[in-house]
């Protein structure tokens, strides 16, 4: 009788082969997700905007879209392991210590080909929703505990062209459907108070 390899044992065989992490289908799109949402029953909205690559640029071209808006940290530990962090866009994150606060091997940064590969998203463009087509579960992600004070949050729908708001209960809904349960940590550094100044 032949025994059936567990998802688990996929996801570390993918590890250590990069090629097995290639997408077995093409990557979803945004219609894909928005339908995905839909079936969960999650309320949505989406705002179109020029291209963003970075947190400056979000700042600067989003327009005024309320809520917590993010940076996407795709990492890979040294053991091979696959993490997406996701924060506040403002976070100060220590990468230099984070393998510690997660029990991991030291971090360095994904390239943009594993991304494109387990993550079916390019740089610029890297969001929590592109678990989406991590069918091997290869990729934990960590939500930054500070981020969740946010009742709604804001994330790119898979392309940087658009932004999509989502309730912060929903996203871990969203995530756990996916077969990826976040990990809820304090990942980045509190913001300190500036001193009070005297006369």
């Amino acid at each position: 009788m032949v025994r059936k390899a567990s998802p688990t044992w996929r996801a570390a065989f993918a590890l250590r082969h990069p090629a097995a992490l290639k997408l077995a289908t093409m990557p979803a799109t945004p219609a894909d997700l928005f339908a995905f949402l839909d079936r969960l029953g999650i309320a949505h909205s989406t705002v179109s905007h020029p291209p963003l690559f970075t947190v400056e640029q979000s700042r600067e071209l989003r327009g005024q879209i309320p809520g917590g808006h993010s940076k996407n940290l795709f990492l890979k530990a040294k053991n091979g392991a696959l993490f997406l962090v996701v924060a506040l866009e403002d976070a100060r994150i220590d990468l230099k210590h984070l393998h510690q606060r997660l029990g991991a091997g030291r971090f360095s940064f994904g390239s943009a080909e594993l991304m494109r590969n387990v993550l079916g998203v390019v740089p610029g463009a890297v969001t929590p929703f592109a678990v989406i087509n991590d069918t091997a579960q290869a990729v934990s992600v960590v939500l930054d505990a500070a981020m969740l004070r946010y009742p709604v949050l804001n994330y790119h729908p898979l392309e940087n062209t658009r932004t999509t708001a989502i309730g912060r209960d929903d996203l871990i809904r969203f995530l756990e459907a996916t077969g990826h349960k976040p990990r809820i940590e304090p990942v980045s550094d509190p913001v300190s108070e500036p001193e009070p100044t005297h006369p």
